[in-house]
């Protein structure tokens, strides 16, 4: 059987991401964001980091009334946020994963096909490592981020030979969730509670799209599911294993259930992300999980074998209020750990 005609067996959808698969730059990461916000149940968010390196982590205490600047070179945005904030930043560059104190999260990951477009500088300018912060420190809820966020264009920047390509997940304390893509410089939105999981490339219309090609109306252990690290493989598995979940009013047994999905499509160490493994292992740094309301950061460093978790009612978001920060890889740290955090001198970013 020749190779065309193998390939005109595979549905459409799948063909194209097992084409993308092997036509995609050698530059990519593995990150996974999944949504659990199921009627009568506590809205909880979980997400990998997956990086080649350590993004320098870092969990820092914002309070409100901290005035900002976009950073772009040319018509940066500049505002003062509204709310506070609990995050967790990539290189001291930006927020990669966070929540306000309105219950609103957002969670960075890598997109190679991201495209911000020509830079229009009648939009304020926001660098794509501050996107996340922008919508943290500016709106309650996922609508009022939409709205806003149309109003700003998102700018490139490098760091340590890295572009930030990056798509944006967004979730509220109703479980409203919205997906923010920037593709041949338009911006896609998916909005509505049912886009629960997210991870890198493809698109995320294409991810959609292989998704159909699976069939999990009959889930059992003897489901097939895709097990490698790639980023179609973990959109299936998390997909798979988010539709099981069962309600429970055990808020810790919820919180471990969405945990269990997180590790389930962490990447573990020296796994191949790429197929040549010379070019890239990028292996899970961290995992988070955001308890909503009452809001809960829960924080796990692949290196530790504690789990540490800050509750906001032990923390001052007050206009005024230090800035604090914490180093979430020490590994002496378990536990609710918000008296563990230092003051510092001024907000990053």
């Amino acid at each position: 059987m020749s190779v065309l005609r193998r390939q005109s067996m595979i549905p459409p959808a799948l063909f194209l991401v097992l084409f993308l698969d092997l036509v995609a730059p050698s530059v990519s990461s593995a990150c996974t964001r999944v949504l659990w916000n199921d009627s009568g149940m506590p809205v909880l968010v979980g997400r990998t980091m997956d990086w080649p390196e350590s993004t320098q982590p870092k969990i820092w205490v914002l309070p409100r009334g901290t005035a900002r600047d976009g950073g772009a070179p040319e018509n940066p945005a500049k505002w003062t946020s509204r709310y506070g904030s609990l995050v967790t930043s990539v290189y001291d560059l930006g927020s990669a994963d966070g929540v306000n104190e309105k219950g609103l999260a957002a969670h960075l990951l890598f997109l190679k096909a991201t495209d911000f477009g020509p830079r229009d500088a009648a939009k304020p300018g926001v660098l794509a490592g501050k996107w996340a912060q922008y919508v943290l420190d500016n709106f309650s809820t996922v609508n009022e981020a939409l709205e806003g966020l149309g109003k700003i264009q998102p700018v490139m920047q490098e760091h340590g030979g890295f572009k930030s390509t990056v798509h944006l997940a967004i979730e509220d304390a109703s479980g409203d969730s919205a997906i923010l893509e920037y593709i041949n410089g338009k911006l896609e939105v998916h909005h509505g509670r049912q886009y629960t999981v997210m991870t890198n490339d493809p698109s995320y219309d294409q991810q959609l799209a292989y998704l159909k090609t699976l069939d999990f109306s009959h889930p059992s252990s003897d489901t097939p599911l895709p097990g490698n690290v790639k980023p179609t493989d973990r959109f299936a598995r998390a997909t798979y294993f988010r539709q099981l979940l069962r309600p429970t009013s055990d808020l810790r047994v919820a919180i471990s259930a969405i945990m269990s999905i997180v590790r389930n499509v962490s990447v573990p160490f020296d796994a191949p992300y790429l197929s040549d493994p010379r070019f890239a292992v990028y292996n899970t740094e961290y995992r988070t999980v955001i308890d909503m309301n009452p809001m809960v950061y829960f924080w796990e460093y692949s290196k530790s074998p504690s789990v540490l978790w800050v509750e906001a009612k032990n923390v001052n978001f007050a206009k005024g209020a230090p800035v604090k920060s914490l180093d979430p890889t020490a590994l002496d740290l378990n536990g609710e750990v918000s008296g563990r955090f230092q003051t510092v001198a001024k907000a990053p970013f």
